[in-house]
């Protein structure tokens, strides 16, 4: 859809005219633009034409229920569209530079959110990790999900696709017949962003935290803070903070590594690569 077409398009779905039309920075994946509408107020708009069916959709939900937890603040959803087109508009957050409390406020916010919990492992929805198809379904057993529903169908399309040799099935299969043992202590499941690395971390005009781009879904709540982790960008504080506000489980810290698999098998299967071997080292490692 040309640039015409998509601005008739979200006026249509606004019923407001579209002032000007800017492209502006919106990651690896989408095209962003912020958008003047008449009378002067700016919205963020995300769009993407090879948006796999139901895309923004799902990350407008993933956004309300981060909303809903009154936790940290994300941007409001003004509209999802999964037709012709697939665009998602949300509010335009102005950034700052990070307020002095910056660190503190993002790591209690998270153990709130992380603290709000759902009702079981999974979500009632699918959803998307990037363009991803994220299976939600239903588990009573943290272990249980996050085999069949994280580390299995990522490691199937990494095999089916031939970005990651056959061969490393073999200590995948190993450490799924200890993974029960693994995972940690029980907890309840956490109310998870999903897909918390720096680039999905915003400043607003106040120098607060804004999360946006969940992936979001009842899970444990290791596996957000190993992905923040893994590709940097969130200080010793933050981490400080959150367990001031929600202390961890023993032995957390060995867990690190075991969670990165899931983000580690999804950037195989996105970029290949040097990925592949990250994810043997880990996998040989725990197995």
């Amino acid at each position: 859809m040309t640039e015409g077409a998509l601005r008739e398009r979200v006026e249509s779905v606004l019923g407001r005219r579209v002032s000007s039309f800017t492209r502006t920075h919106g990651g690896d994946i989408n095209d962003a633009f912020e958008l003047e509408l008449e009378g002067g107020e700016r919205v963020f708009l995300k769009t993407n034409h090879d948006a796999p069916p139901g895309l923004f959709t799902a990350e407008a939900r993933g956004l309300e229920l981060i909303r809903t937890a009154s936790a940290l603040r994300v941007p409001k959803v003004l509209a999802a569209f999964d037709e012709d087109v697939s665009f998602l508009l949300l509010e335009f957050i102005h950034s700052a530079k990070p307020a002095r409390h910056f660190d503190e406020e993002l790591g209690r916010g998270l153990a709130a959110l992380h603290r709000a919990e759902l009702p079981y492992f999974g979500l009632d929805h699918d959803n998307f990790i990037a363009t991803l198809r994220q299976s939600n379904r239903r588990h009573e057993s943290w272990a249980e999900f996050y085999r069949a529903e994280r580390l299995e169908p990522q490691l199937r399309l990494a095999l089916g696709s031939g970005r990651a040799p056959r061969s490393l099935a073999r200590p995948f299969e190993r450490l799924f017949a200890s993974l029960a043992e693994r995972v940690g202590p029980a907890e309840p499941p956490a109310r998870l962003h999903g897909d918390l690395w720096g680039g999905n971390l915003h400043i607003d005009e106040a120098g607060a935290p804004v999360l946006i781009d969940p992936a979001l879904y009842g899970g444990h709540r290791e596996i957000d803070l190993a992905m923040m982790q893994l590709f940097g960008g969130f200080s010793a504080r933050v981490f400080a903070a959150y367990a001031e506000a929600f202390p961890l489980a023993p032995e957390h810290a060995e867990r690190v590594t075991l969670y990165q698999l899931y983000p580690l098998l999804v950037h195989v299967n996105l970029f290949g690569g040097s990925y592949v071997a990250r994810v043997r080292d880990i996998v040989e490692g725990l197995a």
